[in-house]
């Protein structure tokens, strides 16, 4: 992610750490949520076998995407301000280890009510993580290095995308769905490990308290980067949950190359993620539009143009590039809204998010289950159409919030 997502704010002085030590602090942080990404997100490639094996719906299945979400969203500020006196590198390591073992228990679920618990389970890790760690890079680094270290923290979003849900597909289509979650695992245990014997102990002297969230949702860009995330991420994970059905029966892609198809599209989520980085500190309205406006074409487009494998190639490059650049439009919008407190805006971005993705991939299966995969694709493009123009209205001064009093 490029450094313009860095919330502006004043790094204490680091401990007397070598240069070494307080970069390979930040990678395990980084590597957290590369893992907490891929285990999130994995059952977005692996929902038709999943389903089959439990012999549940498609749409059923989606609420393996749906869960984790609301319990992230409560999670984050409610762990959060709840451990706000314990050592944050105590709770990276306990949240880390309960996802290692969510995965261990989706592996081993002999029905799908207890692979829902291990996604209980991840959503818990989702919002506890991420709020405490998206913050951290200003105690583990110099203030000259903050930028760069929230960066490469952040670079776990589009990675778990481009590299970790197309391997884990690779896996489950070789070995089957609970190898995939069996290695995701072990390399979460590994993460464990290193996180422990690289980050020093972080105080919680900077933690957030109820009143700090109060006061930056009273925030008129905090309220703004809400209605635009809650519009963005519905209309993406509305259709990107149920992306491998509408390859499968519209696109009529076989299982295996679906693998490919979601690497082709991390590769651009990467791109997209970098471009966004680029622009949006100079123009966060109109990136936050235009990444809006071209998930609505790509996925409008696609029950027409993805009938054919190239036309469904080009359009999901198309969508990766324009979804790549949303997270780092959202985080920006919320760091800008509490520059001077960057666990209370990790913990806004965080519940926003991961209720919106819930709340996305619950109605995408619902419609699915009634109708078909290019319905769910054109439901999902109006609503980004729905977020351009409420990014145009505020341009405009036509859409405006009152002012706290």
């Amino acid at each position: 992610m490029s450094t313009a997502t860095a919330p502006s704010v004043t790094s204490p002085s680091s401990p007397d750490r070598s240069p070494l030590v307080s970069w390979l602090a930040v990678m395990s942080v980084m590597l957290g949520i590369f893992s907490i990404v891929t285990t999130e997100i994995l059952p977005i490639g692996l929902l038709t076998s999943i389903g089959s094996s439990f012999t549940v719906s498609d749409g059923m299945a989606g609420l393996m995407m749906t869960m984790p979400g609301f319990l992230a969203a409560v999670s984050a500020p409610v762990v959060t301000v709840a451990t706000r006196g314990v050592d944050r590198r105590v709770m990276l390591g306990v949240f880390i280890l309960l996802l290692s073992l969510a995965n261990f228990l989706a592996a081993a679920a002999s029905s799908y009510w207890l692979v829902l618990i291990s996604r209980v389970m991840v959503g818990v890790t989702i919002g506890g993580f991420w709020s405490i760690g998206a913050g951290l890079a200003g105690q583990l680094v110099p203030a000259k290095s903050v930028g760069r270290a929230t960066a490469v923290i952040f670079s776990a979003v589009p990675l778990g995308s481009v590299l970790g849900v197309p391997l884990g597909t690779f896996i489950g289509d070789i070995a089957g769905w609970r190898t995939a979650f069996l290695a995701m695992g072990g390399f979460t245990l590994a993460v464990l490990v290193v996180l422990l014997v690289v980050v020093p102990p972080l105080p919680s002297d900077r933690a957030t308290r109820l009143d700090v969230l109060g006061g930056t949702l009273r925030s008129v860009n905090a309220r703004f980067a809400l209605v635009m995330t809650f519009l963005v991420v519905l209309a993406h994970f509305g259709t990107y949950t149920y992306v491998a059905p509408f390859l499968e029966q519209v696109t009529h892609v076989g299982s295996g190359p679906i693998t490919i198809y979601l690497l082709v599209y991390g590769a651009a989520g990467i791109a997209g993620n970098f471009l966004g980085g680029s622009t949006v500190g100079r123009h966060p309205r109109s990136t936050f539009a235009a990444a809006a406006a071209l998930i609505a074409a790509a996925t409008l487009l696609l029950p027409v143009l993805g009938q054919s494998e190239a036309g469904a190639v080009a359009l999901l490059v198309v969508w990766g590039v324009a979804y790549g650049a949303v997270p780092v439009c959202s985080q920006t919008w919320f760091s800008q809204a509490a520059p001077d407190r960057p666990e209370a805006s990790s913990v806004l971005f965080t519940a926003s998010f991961q209720a919106t993705l819930s709340v996305g991939a619950l109605m995408g299966g619902a419609v699915l289950d009634r109708s078909s995969p290019s319905t769910v694709m054109v439901l999902g493009g109006l609503t980004a159409v729905l977020t351009v123009l409420v990014a145009w209205a505020h341009w405009a001064g036509r859409f405006t919030w009152p002012k706290p009093s």
